[in-house]
């Protein structure tokens, strides 16, 4: 007769939690809860972030040039935005929807050409971050004068510009 010797599997994280899942890069026994899976099979949580490393491409200086440059241009946008409020009135909130979506395409190219395509989760938000707060001194200036419909109109460019910018620059397609 044959002996069978079955080793219980422990978890490297939960080490009272058996198991008999190991990950398939570092053959590490894992439970249910810390398996990650994926198409090929199932990590750990260290591969699944040292695989998530390898596509953070930016550099130090893209988390100054990128939301710099689209700072500056967010503020003239939204300077624009505010001249053309003051003209049209009621039915700015509708242009501004409009606006606000072409200047997030617009920022979006701008980010990506300044910043080579360079790509991490973090520059991307950065960059959205300088959209929205592009925004803020002119929503400000405008509040102290006591327009509301201006406001609400870079109220909704910052809104929709932002979300533009990093659906773009994250590569979210919708």
């Amino acid at each position: 007769m044959t002996e069978t010797t079955s080793t219980t599997l422990h978890c490297y994280v939960h080490p009272t939690r058996e198991t008999m899942l190991r990950c398939k890069r570092c053959e590490r026994p894992i439970c249910a809860s810390c398996a990650q899976r994926t198409p090929t099979g199932y990590l750990c949580n260290e591969c699944v972030n040292q695989h998530k490393k390898i596509f953070d491409t930016a550099l130090w200086y893209d988390y100054l040039i990128g939301p710099g440059i689209i700072f500056i241009l967010s503020l003239i946008a939204s300077g624009l935005l505010a001249f053309i409020a003051s003209f049209i009135g009621f039915y700015m909130i509708f242009v501004a929807f409009a606006i606000a979506g072409g200047a997030g395409v617009f920022l979006s190219n701008v980010a990506l050409r300044v910043t080579s395509k360079r790509r991490s989760r973090p520059l991307f938000i950065t960059c959205a971050a300088g959209v929205a707060l592009g925004a803020v001194p002119i929503g400000l200036m405008l509040l102290l004068s006591g327009g509301i419909l201006p406001v609400i109109s870079i109220g909704i460019y910052a809104v929709v510009a932002t979300s533009t910018v990093y659906a773009r620059l994250a590569g979210i397609q919708l």
